[in-house]
């Protein structure tokens, strides 16, 4: 049996072999956090596709049997149909970044015919603030400290005991 103390060679290099191997996993466990994830969202057709699509002449039906379901429609009463995608890159614990939206919008006529074929990108799209509105509370705003001596001599052992 071999003592602690007398090592050989091959036992020294099998242990640094083994340390490297535990800081270079470390290593790339940290790097690897680090990769973007990329997450993509939503259809948008060929562009072939789209180009396809002639105002005036194609229909709802041939739009669809050409581009496929759409993403969306307009709201009630507008005769619009998007097809929308985006892709959003996720960075460890940051918080995720849309870096690329398509969007292709096909507007109908009243006769049910396609008058007009738009093409939409990140750049086109605005930020909307959809409530701007703050609730304003009336009355006093008690401090911590407030409320928590506030509240000392408000208990008395019968409202715990169920006698009072």
């Amino acid at each position: 049996m071999r003592e602690f103390g007398n090592m050989s060679p091959e036992d020294t290099m099998s242990k640094s072999v083994f340390k490297k191997f535990l800081i270079m996993s470390a290593f790339a466990g940290v790097l690897s956090a680090c990769v973007p994830q990329i997450d993509v969202h939503g259809y948008v057709p060929i562009a072939a596709d789209v180009a396809a699509i002639t105002p005036g002449k194609d229909t709802r039906d041939s739009v669809l049997a050409l581009l496929g379901t759409p993403t969306t429609t307009g709201a009630q009463g507008s005769d619009t149909w998007y097809y929308i995608s985006s892709r959003v890159e996720r960075v460890a614990f940051m918080a995720p970044n849309e870096v690329e939206r398509q969007i292709v919008a096909v507007i109908f006529s009243g006769n049910g015919r396609v008058s007009a074929v738009e093409h939409f990108s990140l750049e086109d799209g605005r930020i909307i603030d959809l409530n701007r509105n703050v609730t304003v509370t009336d009355g006093r705003r008690l401090t911590f400290f407030e409320q928590l001596l506030g509240n000392l001599g408000n208990f008395s052992a019968e409202s715990f005991l169920g006698g009072g």
